[in-house]
Formats: C-alpha cells, sequence, structure tokens
C-alpha cells in the first residue's frame, strides 16, 4: 500500500476513535444539557444533541435525516475521490482530507445510530454563546482551513 494511503488511514481511524469515543464518553456521564464549566465565561462542557447541522439548520424538517445521510456519504465520495487524485508530495492536501472525511464520517454514525449528533463543546464568551460542536465538527473545520493553506502554497509552487 503507498504511503498516503496508510497516512490517510491512519489520520481516518484516530480522528474517528477520538470523535466516538469523546461522544460516547459524553453521553455516559453527562446528562441532556448538563454542563461543566472549564474556563469561566469561555469554554465549557455542555451535552447537547443536534438534529439539525450548524446553528440546527434544518433541525425541524421532517426530510433532515436522510438529506444529511445523502449529503455525508455525497461528500465522503467526493472526498476520496478527490484524495486518490492529489500526487505521492501533497502530504498537507492527504492529511487535510483524512481529516475532513473523519469529521463528515463521525458525524454520520451519529446520524444513522441516533438520529442527530452529540455536540459539547461550548465556546461562549460571557453569555454569547457558539453553537456546541464536537471532535468531528473541529476536524472538518481544521482540514478545511488546511486544505486552503495547501491550495495556496500550491499556487505559489506552480507560479515560482
Amino acid at each position: 500500500m503507498k504511503p498516503r494511503y496508510t497516512l490517510f488511514s491512519l489520520l481516518t481511524i484516530a480522528g474517528l476513535l477520538l470523535d466516538q469515543a469523546t461522544k460516547v464518553y459524553i453521553d455516559r456521564t453527562m446528562r441532556l444539557f448538563d454542563s461543566i464549566p472549564v474556563v469561566t465565561n469561555f469554554f465549557n462542557i455542555t451535552y447537547v444533541r443536534n438534529r439539525g447541522a450548524a446553528f440546527s439548520f434544518l433541525s425541524d424538517a421532517s426530510w433532515r435525516l436522510p438529506f444529511f445521510i445523502g449529503i455525508s456519504l455525497v461528500a465522503s465520495i467526493v472526498i476520496l475521490v478527490a484524495f486518490h487524485k492529489l500526487r505521492d508530495d501533497q502530504k498537507l492536501a492527504q492529511a487535510s482530507l483524512a481529516m475532513i472525511f473523519s469529521g463528515a464520517v463521525g458525524n454520520l454514525f451519529d446520524r444513522v445510530r441516533l438520529g442527530e449528533v452529540i455536540d459539547f463543546l461550548d465556546a461562549h464568551w460571557y453569555r454569547h454563546h457558539w453553537p456546541a460542536f464536537n471532535v468531528a465538527d473541529s476536524l472538518i473545520c481544521v482540514g478545511v482551513f488546511l486544505l486552503a493553506v495547501d491550495m495556496l502554497l500550491e499556487e505559489r509552487r506552480s507560479k515560482g
């Protein structure tokens, strides 16, 4: 197996394990809506469930579950195809796509298993809260950021 497939597999498995382990831990040790302050007026561990997407988008739509499962499956396939097209030297892009893939699959597991996603990372400034999120969401965001950095670096490499 090519080293890039090993990297992708290891990062995907690590991301999925961390995501699912934290969600199982939160579900087993906290009651829904319990909150534990970690950094006063900045960060809590707060157990919530999200039936929708970011900012509870479409959480009340009757067709939300098949829609989000379908979107996750399509996104996963697109990520795998994009990964396959990368060159062997594009390590940052490979790692980025593995992070995005593991985040998408992690939330997909929740939707299939529970019909909703477990969120628990609660960033806020006093009473102004960002919507709670989870490890999978973090992996997706960091992966997208790193992919954008890689694209900028790739553009510079091709010009220089």
